[in-house]
């Protein structure tokens, strides 16, 4: 029976033998799936599965079991790739099959070559996604993530201490790569041609090991090389001349972008979806050597892929790599401290504890958000309730559920928003600071737009995953001219705001893409941008040291009460909600005495903004259906923030 060692640092053994059990059954590639979903079920198995978000691929072994929790960012054109095909022995004739699922390149034994005429080759066809880790994406999840995994992986180990490279296989013999794309001459997706130290060195070598005569059908044996790659947006590949843009959507992104090669199911995921993937991780390097070699050779007028698109669909696996997924999933949210589904029995019992002890959590959250707000606990209320909504359905075009609140009487200097922008993103698994300057405005990409030259969606800093929470600081706006792309910019950002999309360009047209942001705008002044809900704050404390100040509460909260304050903000976007036949009736009259008694400043904005604040107000006392006090209480909060409002436009003499 295999050993914890053998299904994660040598995965292709279990499928090789059930491959060898069940050919030429094609129920293999089922079972396959089914062996290593029930191994990941085991007890903290998952934990054991070294993830490419905590450990650089240079410390991994190579073609072991690895996970990754991504975004995808863009989707390739389909591929095919050969996925089962028949070796052949010269000299006695021999034939032996191999799979060629979940691999770059064929492989085969010694003095072996690929018979591509066989009867026996089955082709089939994979999706590959260019994924990035999740945008913004907060360091106490990648902290957590990596110390629960580093504490309940035992002695399971796939890290390389050593620092070694990739072993030299003196055994294997790999030919060509086993892909290629529909109606093109399109060499396989593995074009390393970036990352060769010394290209003309490594092809001696390739021409001096290669067997069968040279034939490029034939096989090569393969110089591994030991290259690393800096966690930057932009890597410089020593054979190409421009920077590899790792088209991240958020500037200064750290960590590593890879091609999810996807084998099933594909349909169920798109762009922009989080998901969790696990799978066989591919690094080979011999790929260079042999696009290299097929590229010197191949008609540039046969080719109908550009050399651009060549170079974006194909970089250097060490920079980025390739996983060949076994399993994926879509995650539901990227908090650690929370259970990965929470429909399971296990999970429910997490979530009936935590309910238990909501009360005191909630209040311990006023409280610190209190003192971040300078001691106004109405707008911590209502931080509390932005922080806890989302986007729970759509109504034609209209997303139920948005909450964006402006934050409007913010001391004008970068340092009260900055730091409560680092409390934030204390709190939220996801989070990202847009500084609204004119610089900012004219100069950033924040709408994705195709590059048909290369054949890739360009990222921008939109392009965020569901639940992230997005800051915009409008107290850097200073006066100034907004060009074309700062017009088209403000106007997105807007659109986000008001639709909870964002059209991409596809330059002949474009193309709306939902999306489920938490904005949150902090001004002196009404922002200039939408929102359902303005909150002029009223500073209670004026420190002498406001950078001292605001630092000092987060040293001042408890790491545990910290998780807590984590978990609670995550937990609750994920309840249900529902509204009774009798609450909503007596909701219905509510209004309707309200419009008779003041029918002028009464709107239906207010009875939906009303019914958002009564939603969201329940769900943070952990309630899951709306109450009559929590209405009461609603209309009491809206009361207090309008007259708040009302009070600053007489003091100002102008609306805000």
């Amino acid at each position: 029976m295999p050993c914890v060692a053998d299904w994660l640092n040598n995965p292709f053994s279990i499928v090789q033998g059930i491959f060898a059990q069940n050919v030429p059954n094609s129920d293999w590639e089922k079972k396959v799936t089914e062996y290593f979903k029930e191994k990941l079920k085991e007890n903290n198995a998952t934990n054991w599965v070294p993830s490419l978000n905590d450990v650089p691929v240079h410390y991994l072994k190579p073609n072991s079991l690895v996970k990754f929790r991504c975004m995808v960012q863009d989707m390739f054109d389909p591929e095919f790739y050969v996925g089962v095909y028949e070796t052949v022995d010269p000299n006695t004739n021999a034939r032996v099959l191999h799979f060629g699922k979940y691999r770059d390149v064929a492989e085969c034994g010694p003095q072996q070559e690929i018979d591509l005429n066989s009867s026996q080759t089955v082709t089939s066809e994979r999706q590959t996604f260019y994924c990035v880790p999740v945008p913004g994406e907060s360091a106490w999840v990648k902290e957590i993530s990596f110390l629960t995994e580093l504490v309940l992986s035992e002695s399971v180990v796939v890290l390389n201490p050593q620092f070694y490279a990739y072993i030299s296989a003196s055994q294997a013999r790999v030919s060509p790569s086993t892909s290629y794309t529909p109606s093109r001459h399109k060499r396989s997706y593995e074009d390393d041609e970036d990352m060769d130290l010394h290209p003309s060195k490594q092809k001696e070598q390739h021409m001096g090991n290669s067997c069968s005569g040279g034939d490029i059908h034939g096989c090569v044996e393969p110089k591994r090389l030991e290259t690393e790659a800096s966690a930057g947006h932009h890597l410089i590949s020593p054979n190409c001349s421009p920077p590899l843009d790792l088209n991240f959507p958020l500037p200064g992104e750290k960590g590593p972008a890879c091609l999810v090669k996807v084998y099933e199911s594909w349909d169920s995921f798109k762009v922009n979806d989080v998901l969790e993937v696990y799978g066989i991780l591919s690094v080979d390097p011999v790929l260079s050597i042999v696009n290299n070699e097929e590229s010197s050779s191949l008609d540039p007028m046969d080719c109908m892929d550009t050399a651009e698109e060549q170079r974006v669909h194909s970089p250097p696996a060490s920079l980025v790599p390739r996983i060949h997924v076994i399993l994926a999933q879509k995650l539901q949210h990227i908090n650690p401290l929370l259970p990965a589904c929470l429909n399971e029995e296990e999970s429910k019992t997490f979530v009936t504890n935590f309910m238990s002890e909501l009360s005191p959590v909630r209040a311990e959250l006023l409280g610190f958000l209190t003192h971040a707000l300078l001691g106004d606990s109405l707008a911590a209320e209502y931080l509390i309730l932005h922080l806890i909504s989302t986007v729970y359905a759509r109504r034609d075009v209209l997303p139920l559920g948005k909450f964006t609140v402006n934050l409007s009487g913010c001391p004008r200097n970068s340092i009260f928003t900055e730091h409560l922008y680092r409390i934030i993103q204390q709190l939220v698994p996801a989070s990202y600071r847009l500084q609204m300057t004119i610089e900012n405005m004219n100069h950033s990409r924040f709408i994705p737009h195709k590059d048909y030259a290369a054949n890739r969606l360009v990222s921008g800093v939109l392009q965020l995953a569901s639940n992230t929470s997005l800051v915009v600081d409008e107290t850097q706006l200073e006066q100034g001219q907004l060009d074309t792309t700062g017009v088209h910019n403000v106007t997105a950002l807007g659109n986000l705001i008001t639709w909870q999309k964002v059209d991409y360009d596809f330059s002949y047209h474009q193309m709306e893409f939902p999306c489920n942001i938490n904005v949150l705008i902090t001004s002196e002044g009404r922002s200039l941008l939408p929102s359902d809900c303005q909150v002029h704050l009223q500073p209670q404390i004026i420190p002498p040291n406001m950078e001292e100040y605001m630092n000092s509460l987060l040293t001042a909260v408890l790491p545990s009460m910290l998780n807590k304050f984590r978990i609670y903000l995550s937990l609750l976007r994920l309840l249900d909600y529902s509204i009774s036949d009798e609450v909503t009736k007596a909701v219905e009259d509510d209004f309707v005495e309200m419009r008779k008694n003041d029918p002028e400043s009464v709107t239906a904005d207010d009875l939906h903004r009303t019914l958002l604040v009564a939603r969201f107000l329940s769900l943070s006392a952990g309630q899951t259906t709306l109450s009559r006090e929590r209405w009461l209480r609603a209309k009491q909060l809206e009361a207090l923030r309008k007259a708040r409002l009302q009070q600053q436009k007489c003091v100002n003499g102008n609306e805000l």
